[in-house]
C-alpha cells in the first residue's frame, strides 16, 4: 500500500476560540508536496496535527505509513551525544558489544537486520555536510543550523514513509541549504514541506495553497504557481469589473422602471379622477396595473439582488493579502557621520575581527558566513548582550537588534504589552495604532505573544522595535525573513529601502539581501573580512 495523507472534516480552534479549520478535507499522496500560505493561515498548524502533535477538535487525519516530522524551531538537548540525537546509540552499543566478543541475545535484537547503522550514519552526516560531526561528540557542541541537519538526519536514517519539513531551511548557510535541497529532490516517499524559501519550493512537484481554511492545489513547482495564480487574478479582477458594470446596469433598469411606473400610476390616478370610464372598468384596471407593477419591481429587485451576489463572488476571488506596513522612523544618517567601531575584537566563541572596523553613515552590510562562523555572536556582542573576550565594540548612535530567536518578547505579556515595555511614553492608543500597521487589530492585539505563530512573532518584535525610544538610527537584524511569507518579506524590502539608517543584516537569504541595496559584504570565517558581491556566491563545500 502507497503512503498517503488523509484528513477528513478536520477541525481545529486555538484556545482563545480561533478557528483554524473547519471541515477541512484534503489528501497528500506520493512525491513532493509545497504547502504555502499567509502568516498564520494554519501550516504549521496542519503539518502538527498530521504529526499527532496537535489533537484535533474534530474529524480526522489517517496516515499510510510511518511519519518523520522536523518542526519549525529544533530544540535538541545539548548533552545529548550525536548517535542519541540520530537514535542510533543503542544499536550502535550493541554492535559494539557484540564486536568485542559479548554474544548476549538482546543485543542481537536491538540491532535487528541494521548491521551498517553506523556506516549508514557517517553517510548520511556526509551527505549533509556535517562529515566532521563524530558520533561521540554532544550536540552542545554543534551550530543552530547544524542542529536542524542532525535532526533531519535522524529522520533521513529512520526512513519514515512520510516526511513532514516546518521552514527547513531557517539557520541554514548556503552549504548546508544545498544539502537540503539534495535530500528533498532525491526524496522518495510523501513530502510535504512549508518554507518561503523559493529555491526549495522550485524542487516540489505540487503547491498546495492553504487559504481562509481550505486547501487549492497547482500541478508543478512554485515558479509554476506564481504564473498559474497570476492568470487566475488577472481572471477574477476582470470578473469583478464585469460585475461591477452589470450592477450599474441593474441600479439604472430599476431606477428607471419605478420612472415609469410612476408614471402610469400618475395616469392611472388622472383617469380615475376624471371617471371617463365605468368605475368597475377602472377599478380592474388599476388591480392590474398594481398587480403588474408589483411583479415588475420584484423582477427588477431580484436582478439587483443577483448582480449583487455576482460582484461578492467576484470580489472573493480576487486575493487581498494583508501585508505588513512597516512604516520606519526618520532616521537619516549623514554620510561619514560615526556609527559603528570595532577593535580587535575577539568573541566568545573564537571568531576575530583583527585591528579595526568602522562603519559611518547610511552604510548597509551584509553579515554572510557558513553556521556556527559567529555572526549572532558579533551582533549579540555589538549589542551589548555578550562581552566580548577581548577587545572593543563601541556604538555612536541609537541602536536597536532584532535577534533570530525574537527572545524580546515576553510571552506571558499581550502583544500591546510588549511594545508598551519599549515605549513607555507612547499612549495607549498609539500602541495599538502602530500595532494595527503590523495586523494587530482588535483583539489581535490583545494576544499573548506565546500564542502567535513563527511570523505574527516577527511582526510583533519588530512592532516593538520600531516603535521603541529613542528611535534607530543603527538597524542589525538576524535573519529577518526566517518566519515570514512572501508578501511580508516583499514588504519588509520595500520599509528598508526607505529606512535611511546605517543597517547591519545577518542572512543566508541571498535574493533579500540582493533586494535592499547592500552597500559593502562582510564575510565571517574565523576572521571578518570584507568581499565583493561577486565572491558572494562562493563554491559548494566538498
Amino acid at each position: 500500500m502507497s503512503s498517503s495523507i488523509t484528513c477528513t472534516s478536520l477541525a481545529f480552534t486555538w484556545p482563545d476560540g480561533t478557528p483554524v479549520f473547519e471541515g477541512l478535507d484534503t489528501a497528500f499522496g506520493p512525491g513532493r508536496t509545497g504547502l504555502v500560505g499567509v502568516n498564520g493561515s494554519g501550516k504549521s498548524t496542519l503539518l502538527k496535527l498530521i504529526a499527532g502533535e496537535l489533537p484535533p477538535a474534530d474529524g480526522s487525519v489517517r496516515v499510510a505509513g510511518e511519519v518523520g516530522y522536523l518542526p519549525q524551531n529544533v530544540t535538541l538537548d545539548t548533552a545529548l551525544r550525536v548517535d542519541e540525537a540520530l537514535g542510533i546509540a543503542a544499536q550502535r552499543a550493541a554492535l559494539h558489544a557484540i564486536e568485542g566478543g559479548d554474544v548476549a541475545e538482546e543485543h542481537f535484537e536491538t540491532v535487528g537486520d541494521d548491521w551498517d547503522v553506523e556506516e549508514r550514519a557517517l553517510v548520511t552526516l556526509g551527505e549533509l555536510g556535517l562529515g566532521h560531526i563524530q558520533l561521540d561528540r554532544t550536540v552542545g557542541e554543534v551550530s543552530g543550523g547544524e542542529s536542524v541537519l542532525l535532526r533531519l538526519a535522524a529522520l533521513l536514517l529512520h526512513r519514515p514513509d512520510v516526511l513532514l519539513l516546518d521552514e527547513p531551511t531557517n539557520n541554514l548557510d548556503l552549504y548546508a541549504r544545498r544539502r537540503l535541497y539534495a535530500a528533498v529532490a532525491s526524496w522518495p516517499g510523501v513530502l510535504v514541506v512549508v518554507s518561503h524559501d523559493r529555491e526549495l519550493l522550485d524542487l516540489v512537484d505540487q503547491i498546495a495553497d492553504l487559504r481562509s481554511g481550505e486547501i487549492t492545489w497547482y500541478g508543478g513547482n512554485f515558479s509554476a504557481y506564481e504564473e498559474a495564480l497570476a492568470v487566475e487574478q488577472d481572471a477574477a479582477e476582470r470578473m469583478v469589473r464585469v460585475a461591477e458594470a452589470d450592477l450599474k446596469k441593474q441600479k439604472r433598469e430599476l431606477v428607471d422602471a419605478q420612472v415609469k411606473l410612476a408614471r402610469r400610476k400618475r395616469y392611472g390616478q388622472k383617469m380615475w379622477d376624471q371617471k371617463r370610464e365605468p368605475k368597475i372598468v377602472m377599478g380592474a384596471r388599476k388591480r392590474a396595473a398594481q398587480e403588474s407593477a408589483g411583479k415588475h419591481r420584484i423582477m427588477h429587485e431580484e436582478r439587483l439582488a443577483e448582480a449583487k451576489d455576482r460582484l461578492d463572488e467576484a470580489v472573493e476571488a480576487v486575493r487581498d493579502d494583508d501585508v505588513i506596513r512597516v512604516d520606519l522612523p526618520y532616521t537619516a544618517v549623514p554620510p561619514g557621520r560615526e556609527v559603528l567601531t570595532l577593535l580587535d575584537l575577539e568573541l566568545a566563541y573564537g571568531a576575530r575581527v583583527a585591528g579595526g572596523f568602522d562603519l559611518r553613515g547610511p552604510e548597509r552590510i551584509a553579515l554572510i558566513g557558513r553556521n556556527g562562523a559567529g555572526k549572532t555572536t558579533l551582533l549579540r556582542t555589538i549589542a551589548g548582550e555578550l562581552q566580548p573576550v577581548s577587545g572593543e565594540a563601541r556604538t555612536h548612535v541609537p541602536m536597536r537588534f532584532l535577534p533570530q530567536r525574537l527572545d524580546v518578547l515576553d510571552g506571558e505579556r499581550t502583544v500591546a504589552e510588549n511594545v508598551a515595555r519599549f515605549a513607555p511614553g507612547a499612549t495607549n492608543n498609539r500602541v495599538r495604532a502602530r500595532l494595527a500597521r503590523f495586523l494587530f487589530r482588535g483583539a489581535r492585539a490583545d494576544q499573548k505573544a506565546a500564542t502567535l505563530s513563527g511570523g505574527e512573532r516577527f511582526r510583533a518584535a519588530l512592532a516593538a522595535l520600531m516603535l521603541a525610544e529613542p528611535a534607530p538610527q543603527l538597524l542589525m537584524l538576524d535573519e529577518p525573513t526566517n518566519n515570514l511569507d512572501m508578501a511580508s518579506v516583499k514588504q519588509l524590502t520595500t520599509a528598508l529601502e526607505s529606512y535611511e539608517g546605517a543597517l547591519i543584516v545577518a542572512s543566508h537569504d541571498l535574493p533579500f539581501l540582493e533586494s535592499i541595496g547592500i552597500t559593502r559584504w562582510l564575510l565571517l570565517d574565523g576572521e571578518l573580512k570584507e568581499i565583493t558581491q561577486e565572491a558572494v556566491g562562493y563554491p559548494a563545500q566538498p
